[in-house]
């Protein structure tokens, strides 16, 4: 691989002639993507100055400019000044400073008030402090998962800085073959559901998009990381369409083994991420199975994480460029697009989306500068897949029960920690307020709050109409007193043996986890109902309860196991997953801007992967392929 120090001095002599010597430039280097300019100058930071913006022109990289750490006022000190310069009734419940970007964040009950009349309080503290200062919204629910990643890499910001700036020298490193072929090899989620990881290589660059597990089978848990064309000492980067454990599940398995690379996601899907992977392993450790890695791993991962905002064109390799559009899917889920050398080819990966406005997300994205290459998923996309729509599935839902309340019975609504239980949180709050549905005690089970914490912190990704609500309404669904937080095993079997109520509980597809252990308390009651509203994995409890089976096995406390009779109501609500089902897949395809040339179908069972494929090709007229997993095809 060649590192050019020329290049970047090359840079560094542009950009000193560039500026004027009043921008007092101490240094320029290499940090992941971005191009960093540290200045010693007050006026220079933080401005959106047109000699920055001619120079991403000319050189056609990421610039950023920082204060030089010399000159920032000591920590201690500028929280002081901070307090002092923002008014009470901004409500300041915590001052966090990032020293790799030279940021001081500000959180704030009250960001408006914070910022000042036309920001002259941030003003006031960049020139006083050196620091460039960000408002945040304080989240109505702390994180604890957050409040981690936060302390780590506090904690590790020296090495956190030389790690980008390793990468840094990987991306911006000089081309060494003229060549240009581009080949995807189909590591996972080809033909079925789970795994999900492609490697997508150039002459130059190797990247992978996801690396999950298989929910549905722990015997064949790993994506096809064995096969010939993988190699992970040459892999330039790893990019995270969202957080569910079949997508991001598995990368902290490739630092373990050597990788260290970047991530690129979403802030988002990092934190859900890191909680979803934190959680594996302590099952894991519970169960008395081996992790396929360590918390240590884990953090290697977060060290190694780039986060990006929607829309923003950033370099990964010599020769792919990257930009991350909304997916609405899950919080901060995100449609992957490729850009290949100089506009040679251009590709878009869905991870998982949604191409419908939701009570949690907006629609899916579908307008992209170039592209040529689709790859979608088909998990709804069968002929079979005719989902109810969203008023029909609430209504079904509200008659479930409100049947089960008045019949004495007990709901249960297994969910995913991540997406359906947010989803859901917000339809029953909604039901409950308007009296639509009988008022019953509603506990909340497992990750979902700590997921739901999460959510908070980032409202920016959430929908207008969510976001109206919860701060300029004062109506936060997520903190309503309808709901309990359920912990420990005790408080299970009081709820179990109690009087009618909802319990929202993961896994959600029956793979463990306190959704089991409801199950198993309230399986023999006729007058309760189960409700699934997410997919259920083939392989999973769930997907065989679906199915017709009517007994499974449950383990004991001893480690027994002992037949179970489920006699209680097993109802499928579809209308409320963050998957397109085939019509809005289909439609979503014919809104595409521009319209791709080729379409490859991934992440469905294989009937349907292939029978997406095929009616893509005889409606839309394009070229579709649906391969199997190891195959290899070349896109230009």
């Amino acid at each position: 691989m060649a590192f050019s120090e020329e290049s970047l001095d090359k840079i560094r002599q542009d950009i000193l002639k560039s500026l004027p010597k009043s921008a007092e430039i101490s240094d320029v280097q290499f940090e992941g993507p971005e191009i960093s300019i540290y200045s010693s100058s007050e006026k220079f930071i933080g401005d959106d100055r047109e000699e920055i913006k001619n120079l991403v022109k000319k050189l056609r990289k990421r610039i950023v400019v920082r204060s030089d750490p010399s000159i920032r006022l000591d920590n201690d000190e500028t929280v002081e000044f901070i307090k002092n310069s923002i008014p009470e009734d901004a409500e300041v419940s915590k001052i966090m400073f990032n020293e790799n970007l030279g940021e001081v964040i500000i959180e704030a009950r009250k960001p408006g008030v914070a910022i000042g009349k036309s920001g002259a309080n941030l003003k006031q503290i960049k020139k006083k402090t050196m620091w460039l200062p960000q408002v945040i919204r304080t989240p109505p629910i702390e994180s604890r998962t957050v409040a981690l990643v936060r302390s780590m890499l506090q904690k590790e910001r020296q090495e956190q800085k030389e790690i980008f700036r390793k990468i840094g020298w990987r991306i911006h490193r000089s081309p060494i073959k003229n060549n240009f072929h581009i080949k995807m090899t189909c590591l996972g989620s080809f033909r079925e559901v789970g795994r999900s990881c492609i490697l997508i290589e150039t002459d130059e660059s190797s990247v992978l998009l996801d690396c999950g597990l298989n929910v549905g089978n722990p015997d064949d848990l790993f994506p096809y990381l064995d096969v010939g064309s993988f190699k992970i000492e040459k892999l330039d980067a790893i990019i995270l369409s969202h957080a569910h454990l079949d997508h991001s599940g598995l990368v902290p398995f490739l630092y373990k083994y050597g990788y260290d690379g970047p991530i690129y996601t979403t802030e988002p899907t990092m934190h859900l991420s890191t909680m979803l992977q934190l959680d594996y392993v302590n099952i894991c450790s519970r169960e008395g199975r081996p992790a396929p890695y360590s918390k240590n791993d884990i953090k290697k991962a977060i060290l190694h994480t780039y986060t990006l905002e929607w829309g923003k064109v950033t370099d990964i390799t010599p020769d792919i460029k990257l930009t991350l559009h909304n997916a609405g899917h899950i919080l901060g889920s995100s449609l992957i697009h490729l850009h290949f050398g100089n506009g040679d080819h251009n590709l878009v990966f869905t991870g998982d989306y949604k191409f419908q406005r939701t009570r949690l997300l907006e629609a899916a994205s579908c307008k992209f500068p170039r592209l040529e290459t689709l790859i979608t998923e088909s998990t709804y996309g069968g002929v079979q897949d005719v989902v109810p729509s969203r008023h029909e599935s609430e209504k079904k839902l509200i008659q479930i029960l409100n049947s089960t309340i008045r019949n004495g019975g007990k709901v249960l609504i297994p969910v995913l920690a991540v997406g359906r239980a947010q989803e859901i949180l917000v339809v029953l709050e909604d039901f409950i307020s308007r009296k639509m549905v009988d008022p019953v005690p509603v506990y909340v089970d497992g990750m979902i709050s700590e997921a739901t914490a999460i959510h908070t912190t980032h409202p920016d990704y959430l929908n207008s109409e969510l976001r109206e609500k919860i701060f300029h309404q004062g109506k936060n669904p997520f903190t309503s007193e309808i709901f309990t937080q359920v912990d420990g095993y005790q408080a299970r079997d009081d709820i179990i043996s109690g009087g009618p109520c909802v319990i929202m509980a993961t896994s959600g597809m029956l793979q463990g986890g306190p959704s089991v252990q409801y199950l198993k308390g309230i399986a023999e009651d006729p007058n309760s109902s189960i409700v699934f509203c997410s997919y259920q994995v083939e392989g999973t409890l769930g997907r065989r309860i679906q199915k017709g089976y009517r007994e499974f096995q449950a383990m004991s406390s001893s480690g027994k196991s002992t037949p179970v009779k489920i006699k209680l109501e097993v109802y499928t609500v579809e209308g409320f997953s963050g998957h397109s089902n085939r019509s809005q897949i289909i439609s979503f395809i014919r809104k595409v801007k521009p319209r791709p040339e080729r379409v490859i179908t991934l992440h469905g069972e294989a009937s349907k992967c292939m029978g997406l494929a095929s009616v893509i090709h005889k409606r839309l007229k394009s070229e579709t392929r649906s391969p199997v997993n190891q195959e290899t095809i070349l896109l230009k």
